[in-house]
């Protein structure tokens, strides 16, 4: 096999896997081995795929890149890297999607980074996926970062479904206050921008600004804005 086939089959069988067991398995298995039980197979699930996902795309080659990448290019994912760190930050508190916050949904409010989305954690991974896809445009790193989006995404679609039906009337309430694509309920006049927090602002902007800079010891070369004052 070759070695972007190796990354194509691990990355599939990530995605898959996690799909399959968040969603139709999910309940007759918990119901088969208990909760306790079934987050544990769910775990090493999880960490046996993702690891082999990343041992293949360690040992592939890399392809010669599909476009030039300028610095306009970086200069734009660097951008969006920021606006998914405030995402993901700012998705960390008074999230109803989070687990231990069953039955918030009815009463949670559109604001900061759910006036956005009500996904905003699942779209901070989708960002992260598209600016290393515009960085680093070789075969191997497209189908990892290509499966990451997919699973956030598509993610997010499933859990709108699931929430759904567990919540059948906090859920489509919040769902009639967010939108899932970013700013569409703000376009739509049903969310507001604002009061974003500073967990959010502040939170993000220092994990970007610390991610970033790691991109140089752990990756070999500076992101962000260590690429010019590096």
């Amino acid at each position: 096999m070759s070695g972007s086939m190796a990354v194509l089959a691990t990355a599939a069988s990530f995605v898959g896997t996690h799909f399959v067991l968040s969603h139709p398995l999910r309940v007759p298995l918990v119901r088969a081995v208990g909760e306790k039980a079934f987050l544990g197979l769910y775990s090493l699930v999880a960490f046996a795929t993702l690891g082999a996902m990343v041992w293949a795309y360690r040992a592939a080659p890399a392809s010669a890149a599909l476009w030039a990448v300028g610095d306009w290019l970086w200069a734009l994912a660097s951008a969006l890297m920021l606006i998914a760190s405030i995402l993901f930050l700012g998705s960390l508190i008074r999230n109803p999607a989070l687990p231990g916050a069953e039955g918030q949904a009815g009463h949670a409010q559109a604001r900061g980074v759910f006036a956005v989305t009500r996904h905003p954690m699942m779209w901070s991974f989708a960002i992260w996926g598209l600016c290393h896809i515009l960085i680093y445009p070789v075969a191997k790193n497209l189908i990892v970062c290509g499966a990451i989006i997919v699973l956030a995404l598509g993610g997010a679609v499933l859990q709108d479904r699931k929430k759904a039906a567990l919540d059948p009337a906090g859920w489509p309430a919040w769902q009639a206050r967010t939108s899932y694509l970013p700013f569409a309920a703000v376009a739509a006049g049903r969310a507001q921008l604002g009061g974003f927090g500073m967990h959010a602002i502040a939170g993000g902007l220092v994990v970007w600004l610390g991610a970033t800079w790691a991109h140089l010891p752990l990756a070999g070369w500076p992101a962000g804005i260590w690429r010019w004052i590096a």
